[in-house]
């Protein structure tokens, strides 16, 4: 109890200096966010992976954030995941996979977020599991978006005069 305290803790005070950090960065012209997520589970196994990220135009340059996570469990067997983001001065690239293993049962997932920057926003998520004897079975879902640049976000009202939105 004392862990998830601290933790519940030590986010709200991120978020706090997140906020006050927020106040002094120009306003977006344009945003988009993405997500993608899946899980599979199978006998006693199962294995969930999720990638989020967003982007934002300020007409000075292009601001964006790229989250990613995932577990996996077994009941008997072995399980693992893991998590990895890179980051470059033109890319954003966050990966995250989770398997579990109980005998021949096993599940796995797999989510995959890009952010290229100033140009577009990608994830998927491909997820399986399969018993002995049985087809596997598998789900894919992904979505891809653009960062629009300012008076292209749907439903925005902008005053050419003034480029404002």
């Amino acid at each position: 109890m004392k862990t998830l305290l601290f933790a519940t803790a030590l986010a709200t005070g991120l978020l706090l200096t997140d906020a006050a950090w927020a106040e002094d960065q120009p306003a977006c012209d344009g945003a988009a966010s993405i997500g993608s997520g899946g899980s599979a589970s199978a006998g006693g196994t199962s294995a969930t992976t999720l990638g989020t990220g967003a982007a934002c135009d300020t007409g000075e340059g292009t601001n964006a954030t790229v989250g990613t996570g995932g577990s996996a469990a077994a009941a008997d067997g072995s399980a693992n995941s893991r998590s990895k983001v890179n980051a470059n001065d033109n890319s954003l690239n966050a990966k995250s996979q989770a398997m579990a293993k109980d005998g021949g049962t096993w599940s796995k997932s797999k989510t995959q977020t890009k952010i290229r920057q100033g140009e577009d926003l990608a994830s998927r998520t491909k997820s399986m599991s399969h018993v002995p004897g049985e087809k596997p079975v598998k789900s894919t879902t992904g979505v891809d978006s653009e960062v629009p640049t300012s008076g292209e976000a749907t439903g925005a009202t902008c005053d050419p005069a003034t480029t404002a939105c």
